[in-house]
């Protein structure tokens, strides 16, 4: 790589709106984090929280998103959109170390009763699949220095534009994109849910990640500032599930 640049992702920052938008996430995340329920009761409201992003998430990919009282969830993207949420924890070790090892994790995870067992985990041969994969991994293994919101959106645009699996894939980049968040340091107790925001919009949503699809830059600018605008509403979301604990 020549002229001294060392870093892929640097050239968005100067995207139009993108320092702005990315500021006003930070802020929204830090606001919450700091509220009186979060201080010694975030465990409660993590929980809360990645319930109702696996519910979102579930019906963005086609999901039902009522979880029965009693019994098992049927719906198969439901259940699996659940099996991620419960696992991300345990996963972002891995994610920050070897992130196509914890991909391929996700899709086993998500795909489990959508797909055979034989392209469980494993990525889509051709179109160049792969060695997109390979260089999204590097970024997220510590090869850029991009703030955390533009990162998580980068990785949720390129893997819901790869759709490397051929099935879960919305589920798998919005988990990816989640994990992003809480390893960069922007939301390190998973608070907030983005997800329910990209439900709310959901026409938009699509729209959007079509656009970050083409490389043009407005477009993929609009998606980034997109997704700030969706933690920050994912952080409205956490107050919510805070101030409810509190009463």
């Amino acid at each position: 790589m020549s002229g001294g640049v060392t870093d892929p992702l640097a050239p968005l920052l100067d995207l139009p709106g993108i320092t702005d938008a990315v500021a006003a996430a930070r802020d929204a995340v830090a606001d919450v984090h700091r509220h009186p329920t979060n201080r010694r009761g975030w465990p409660a409201t993590a929980a809360e929280a990645s319930v109702r992003a696996a519910r979102a998430s579930a019906v963005l990919d086609g999901g039902d998103p009522e979880i029965p009282e009693e019994g098992e969830v049927r719906d198969p993207v439901l259940a699996g959109a659940l099996r991620v949420a419960e696992a991300l924890g345990p996963l972002l070790p891995t994610w920050e170390r070897a992130p196509m090892q914890a991909l391929a994790k996700l899709h086993v995870l998500a795909a489990a009763d959508l797909t055979d067992e034989e392209s469980l985990g494993r990525p889509r041969a051709g179109l160049g699949v792969t060695s997109r994969l390979d260089l999204l991994a590097g970024l997220v293994a510590g090869g850029t220095k991009v703030p955390g919101p533009v990162l998580a959106a980068i990785v949720h645009g390129e893997l819901l534009a790869l759709t490397p699996f051929g099935t879960a894939d919305g589920v798998v980049a919005r988990a990816a994109a989640r994990l992003t968040l809480i390893g960069t340091g922007l939301d390190p107790k998973g608070l907030a849910v983005p997800e329910v925001a990209f439900m709310r919009r959901r026409d938009h949503y699509g729209a959007l990640a079509d656009g970050f699809t083409t490389g043009d830059p407005d477009a993929i600018a609009a998606w980034i500032v997109f997704c700030c605008e969706a933690v920050q509403a994912g952080a409205r979301e956490a107050t919510s599930i805070a101030d409810a604990a509190t009463g």
